[in-house]
């Protein structure tokens, strides 16, 4: 009893650091919201699109720093992981909102644009602190995890913009303050309770009800996206005075409302510790239990000395653990770097361009968009990763089949941007936004699954460099470029181009970019069958177990 109460205690520290990984989550997806005050700093600072997409590219570019986070996360604690993150977004969202204020004259470009970087780079450390913490602790759930993370980062986005049109009426230095303070306290929070809970509790967890952890925290995730959703709808978030002031504070007890899972979870604890307490005898169960955590143990050890034993010549199969240098030489792992640049790039190009989009279009103001592509990035991120894991359990179905079905959708939505019909600009934000968090969610646990964990948090982080080259690549360079050159000088420097053609060619570029990127998607899932039938099979034969 003793020991299942222990073990219990360290299920709810597991659940702790989880909600709080949410809450970091909920504020580290500052880096989409550049639309939100590209604008001003176009005008302000008499930028070419070209020169905007520039800056734009710096902020992604930080992202490829994020190798240095990855190669620190097997190094340091998780909570300096945080306070490095967060400390980087002080400084250059701060330095960001100086100039929009007006506290300080137009800085170089090239200033802004190493300011912009470090505002990139500080969500690096923050997700690699979040992700790799959890999943280690999580590691027979690597879907719902990786889903509920990556959801809560797509509903960022949204969450500071509703805000900041609530509470300053899409203010663009308002919002250039909030990027800045709230994620560092935030993460001063997570840095008293995100830690590792150790592979013993993690393998030893009870997966029920887990599964039902999972799925109250889940659909508290779903009513937060329905009522921002609901708010952006209808509008009544933004209509100042008592209105939106009811509408925060509704959104922060929901959003603060997880917290009762792992409340909940300790109480349970507590009480199991007092019977435990209060038993005379302590029969061959408990000592079983006791025992359980040390088998663990024994076995990963033990599995540590398997990998270490093995030469640096043997190629290990997929499914396996990998060194750095093992998963960067498998095709496997190129194909899904390569698959993962087309999801993502022409997503970003998208996010990084909505508000010279909504011009173009002929909107005034781009936020519903802007949060529209969060909120449905939310439900793509959410869903793909539960519903990846129960195809996996049930049918053994590869998880990189999910990419696929998301190019394809991604690929209809740029047509239908291009086509530039009535709303067209809100179904594309709709299906970018959904299909850019399928990509994110799914390739997440999928590298974990094909490369191991042991090196888990750089090799996230090389899958990461994705964001910065596909934002050159698609944001920088294509968008940039075409828009460019269909745009007319303004008086006082600058650009602007009015109309459908601004951007018509850029969507059916991209829309060819996601049907390679569908090649790819059925290639890596044709070859990884197999692994994922082991997984299959591995689930199956737990679930038995459990039952007998």
């Amino acid at each position: 009893m003793v020991a299942a109460a222990a073990l219990d205690a360290m299920a709810g520290t597991r659940w702790l650091g989880l909600v709080t990984a949410v809450w970091v989550q909920c504020i580290s997806g500052n880096n989409y919201t550049f639309s939100n005050y590209s604008h001003a700093l176009k005008t302000l600072m008499g930028l070419t699109q070209l020169q905007l997409n520039g800056l734009s590219v710096a902020k992604d570019v930080g992202k490829a720093f994020g190798l240095l986070a990855g190669l620190a996360s097997d190094r340091v604690p998780t909570w300096l992981l945080l306070a490095i993150g967060s400390l980087e977004g002080l400084l250059g969202y701060g330095a960001q909102w100086a100039v929009v204020s007006g506290a300080v004259p137009p800085l170089p470009y090239w200033q802004m644009c190493v300011f912009l970087c470090l505002g990139g780079n500080s969500t690096t450390w923050m997700n690699t602190a979040v992700l790799v913490t959890c999943i280690r602790n999580f590691r027979r759930s690597r879907g719902p995890v990786s889903g509920l993370l990556k959801g809560y980062v797509g509903l960022s986005t949204a969450i500071f913009t509703d805000v900041c049109s609530a509470l300053f009426a899409d203010d663009p230095a308002s919002f250039l303050v909030m990027l800045a303070v709230v994620p560092a306290a935030v993460c001063a929070l997570a840095m008293v309770f995100l830690r590792e809970g150790g592979a013993a509790g993690a393998a030893g967890a009870d997966e029920e009800e887990d599964g039902r952890c999972f799925a109250a925290i889940n659909s508290l995730a779903v009513a937060i996206a329905l009522y921002l959703l609901a708010a952006d709808l209808t509008g009544i978030g933004g209509g100042g005075g008592a209105v939106s002031a009811v509408f925060v504070a509704v959104l922060l007890v929901l959003l603060a409302s997880p917290g009762a899972v792992p409340a909940l979870l300790a109480w349970k604890s507590w009480v199991k510790a007092r019977k435990a307490a209060n038993a005379d005898l302590e029969g061959a169960d408990s000592l079983a239990a006791a025992a359980a955590p040390l088998l663990v143990s024994a076995k990963a050890a033990a599995a540590g000395r398997e990998e270490e034993a093995r030469g640096p010549g043997e190629r290990p199969r997929l499914g396996e653990e990998h060194t750095i240098a093992q998963a960067l030489t498998s095709m496997d792992f190129w194909v899904m770097f390569a698959s993962f640049l087309m999801g993502v790039g022409t997503g970003l190009a998208v996010m990084n361009n909505l508000g010279q989009m909504g011009v173009a279009m002929g909107y005034a103001d781009v936020s519903l968009f802007v949060s529209m592509t969060s909120i449905w990035g939310f439900f793509g991120r959410i869903a793909s990763g539960t519903i990846s894991e129960h195809f996996i359990k049930t049918r053994a179905i590869p998880r990189p089949l999910w990419n696929a079905a998301s190019q394809v959708l991604m690929a209809a939505g740029y047509i239908v941007m291009a086509l530039a019909v009535p709303g067209s600009l809100f179904i594309g934000s709709v299906v970018v936004g959904a299909c850019y968090g399928v990509r994110l969610a799914v390739t997440v646990p999928t590298a974990s699954e094909l490369f191991g964990l042991k090196y888990y948090g750089l090799i996230y982080n090389i899958l990461i460099l994705n964001l910065p080259l596909g934002s050159f690549l698609f944001s920088g360079l294509l968008a940039g470029l075409l828009y460019d050159a269909e745009a007319t000088p303004v008086p006082g420097g600058g650009n602007t181009c009015v109309g459908a053609h601004c951007y018509r060619l850029v969507f059916l570029i991209m829309a060819l970019a996601c049907a390679v990127g569908f090649g790819l998607d059925v290639l890596l899932s044709v070859r990884t069958k197999r692994v994922y039938a082991r997984i299959h099979e591995s689930k199956r034969a737990a679930a038995a177990q459990r039952v007998s």
